[in-house]
């Protein structure tokens, strides 16, 4: 089936509490990265969907793949096919744009520069709001990110970040 001719249309923006509790109701070890990351900081920026760098662990990537079959979720892909992603996925170097029921949420097994949970969870920290923990990267390696992925929306978001830093000391 084409994706146009989905018969539930997508939210273009995700939910971003339902997805993160879900996420968090399934056992997904994730941390939070991209524009969401940089909300959580406080930075007044918009985006659209959840990136997200789950723990590659085999145990984590089944809680994951549970996960988006119960969301419904597929790949967004260029030829519009709803292709349905594999545990195997979770378990890799790439990078996965998913529709869920909940809007987008993207998985980066890895990020742009090669590091995964593993280097990043040293670099982060939990946040807490009405009993849902979430685990996004600290400020500093967001910006550190931010500014390294040559991307434009990246560029223009440091110096907000930048100013929320220079808040914080």
């Amino acid at each position: 089936m084409l994706w146009g001719a989905c018969a539930v249309p997508r939210p273009e923006t995700a939910d971003f509490e339902a997805l993160l509790e879900a996420l968090s109701d399934a056992g997904v070890e994730f941390i939070v990265v991209g524009g969401l990351c940089a909300v959580l900081h406080g930075a007044s920026v918009t985006t659209a969907d959840i990136d997200i760098v789950p723990r590659l662990h085999p145990e984590n990537a089944a809680r994951l793949q549970a996960l988006v079959t119960e969301l419904d979720a597929w790949i967004i892909e260029p030829m519009k096919r709803r292709l349905r992603t594999r545990e195997s996925d979770f378990l890799g170097r790439g990078q996965l744009n998913l529709s869920t029921r909940h809007g987008p949420l993207d998985v980066l097994c890895r990020l742009h520069d090669g590091r995964g949970y593993e280097e990043l969870v040293e670099h982060s920290e939990l946040i807490e709001d009405e009993g849902l923990r979430v685990r996004i990267l600290d400020l500093a390696t967001l910006i550190q990110i931010k500014a390294s992925t040559g991307r434009v929306k990246d560029r223009l978001t440091v110096p907000i970040l930048l100013a929320l830093a220079e808040l914080e000391d």
